[in-house]
């Protein structure tokens, strides 16, 4: 009887070298520098039938034309992302079937160019491939690439998860890719992945690191100041003693989630919202639903739920008790009940935790008072 494969969650960082090893250096001396110095524009920032506009045409025309050619050796050479895929495989992509493939790509025209390309290519070979974007992601500012850092943080952490529940295995193919996004990847792969691929330059071997027994320190993490920060609040800097300071990013006297503060936060949250209920500003409790929260015995469904407690305390910190951003909130979906008899409570409301599950509440100054919990709060008479 043979032995059972996993399936793979493939993650690949994307760079330039398709688009870069199409250049004839003798004939075309200037053409690399100008794809450096044009790296961070977008699709949207380059001007149609301007000088790079045509010079990353004709290169995305010759890198296609060499894919459809070339031999597996060549193909290898032509580019970095493919020469990790093909070592993963040992150079037969027919082995890649039963996995899914992302090819994680900056908010730059080279890189879009480049990860379509490989897109069309993986897929007519008959691996299930997409492209992800964080929005912004580029090197063309500190505040660009930290945005795009987070929207991959939280891209990563709503995916793998899942996959990883589904029996796939997780690796990270960072053979390609800006240098900067490979950096963090590496990071990312350490806490998530269950092997990262290298290949030495020039090399045609892969180098598969493992899983690595990273422990992080709990210790230091204060539940509710991290679960609102994560949430998109800044706290008071006095709340936050002996926290590191590389998980905080300081302005004046309050702080917010580094990505590595978010990153860690991501991977331990889990296991620490899913204790006891946490005491969140402008929200209060009622026995009843106190009740209902320690009757869910999955850890993952009270850490959603405390999840969305602290991004509701956060919306109400911020707007002082209104609960009007919880309506427009598109998560959260606050609601009033319309009163339909005479014994229902005034002002009964609830909001969303997830498709099905909600929260029933009532305000009271500005304070949001909570009274149950579960699957069927979708009218006054069972909330």
């Amino acid at each position: 009887m043979s032995r059972q494969i996993k399936p793979r969650l493939v993650i690949s960082t994307v760079g330039t070298s398709l688009l870069a090893n199409q250049i004839d250096s003798e004939c075309e001396p200037d053409w690399a520098s100008q794809l450096q110095d044009n790296a961070n524009l977008t699709e949207q920032e380059i001007n149609p039938g301007s000088e790079i506009d045509r010079n990353i045409k004709e290169l995305k025309k010759r890198a296609e034309d060499k894919l459809k050619e070339a031999n597996t050796s060549d193909l290898r050479e032509t580019s970095a992302e493919l020469n990790g895929i093909y070592g993963l495989y040992d150079d037969q992509l027919d082995l890649g079937a039963q996995d899914l493939h992302f090819l994680l790509t900056t908010d730059t025209a080279q890189g879009q160019v480049s990860a379509k390309i490989l897109e069309t290519f993986l897929r007519s070979h008959k691996i299930s491939t997409e492209i992800y974007t964080p929005k912004n992601l580029s090197t063309a500012s500190t505040e660009k690439f930290t945005n795009g850092i987070d929207e991959l943080l939280k891209w990563i952490d709503e995916l793998i998860p899942e996959y990883q529940s589904a029996g796939y295995k997780i690796c990270f193919n960072l053979v390609g890719g800006f240098k900067a996004l490979q950096g963090f990847a590496n990071t990312i792969g350490m806490l998530y992945a269950d092997e990262i691929i290298y290949i030495f330059e020039g090399s045609q071997d892969i180098i598969t690191i493992p899983r690595l027994p990273i422990q992080v320190d709990k210790s230091v993490i204060k539940l509710v100041q991290f679960s609102l920060m994560a949430a998109g609040a800044w706290v008071k800097l006095s709340e936050l003693d002996g926290v590191p300071e590389t998980l905080i990013l300081k302005v004046d006297d309050t702080a917010i989630l580094t990505n590595w503060g978010r990153l860690i936060w991501n991977r331990s949250k889990e296991d620490l919202m899913s204790g006891e209920l946490l005491q969140f500003p402008k929200l209060k409790y009622e026995s009843s639903f106190i009740r209902d929260y320690d009757g869910i015995t999955d850890k993952k469904e009270k850490s959603k739920l405390q999840e969305t407690l602290a991004k509701v305390s956060h919306l109400l910190i911020k707007h002082n008790g209104d609960t009007a951003p919880l309506k427009s909130d598109g998560g959260v979906q606050y609601e009033v009940y319309q009163k339909e008899d005479r014994k229902q409570i005034e002002g009964l409301a609830h909001f969303r935790v997830t498709q099905a599950l909600r929260v029933s509440c009532v305000t009271s100054g500005n304070v949001l008072i909570l009274r149950h919990y579960g699957l069927k709060l979708h009218s006054p008479c069972n909330a």
